[in-house]
């Protein structure tokens, strides 16, 4: 099973793949972020992010992606914004045929850290942890990525552990 995992952002959208072999643990096959320059229109900053994840998906060939929930934001422009790059992940996505899970910050930062307000260092060391690396996974927006990817695999073992539908489409709100 592979999973891409991917951290929305409007100037610095994070990916990560994990895979994961039966009885072995989750490990990692690539991880990166998309920068976009502020520069750029807002529509070619969204093609820009939707070709990126079109190749990452096609590079990488995951079974299944996760990507982070919108959280609240107090800026309500921002958090439209940062819904159109959610929504051009999950096209890049739904076109390559890979079922889509969201999954709210908490829920990622309880997964990975087991507390759901956990801060951005305590992710990468986690996520470091987890997966054996050497160092800290950089930049942040990867570490997050992976940390979506880790959470949704998870779920996926526990669902499948009690029963339950293992399929993406579950986590779909």
């Amino acid at each position: 099973m592979r999973i891409l995992g991917i951290d929305c952002a409007v100037a610095r959208t994070g990916y990560g793949v994990l895979e994961e072999e039966s009885g072995r643990s989750p490990s990692l096959v690539a991880r990166g972020v998309i920068v976009t320059s502020a520069k750029d229109a807002f529509p070619q900053r969204l093609r820009r992010i939707y070709n990126r994840i079109q190749k990452v998906v096609e590079e990488f060939a995951p079974d299944q992606v996760a990507l982070e929930d919108i959280f609240y934001h107090r800026n309500f422009r921002t958090a439209v914004k940062l819904g159109h790059v959610r929504a051009v992940a999950m096209l890049a996505a739904a076109e390559a045929g890979c079922p889509v899970a969201e999954y709210s910050p908490l829920e990622v930062k309880s997964g990975m850290v087991g507390y759901g307000r956990a801060e951005k260092h305590q992710v990468q060391s986690m996520v470091k942890n987890v997966l054996g690396l050497a160092q800290f996974p950089l930049p942040h927006d990867a570490a997050d990525a992976l940390a979506v990817a880790w959470c949704h695999l998870n779920t996926l073992v526990t669902r499948t552990r009690m029963g339950l539908p293992s399929d993406a489409e579950a986590r779909v709100r």
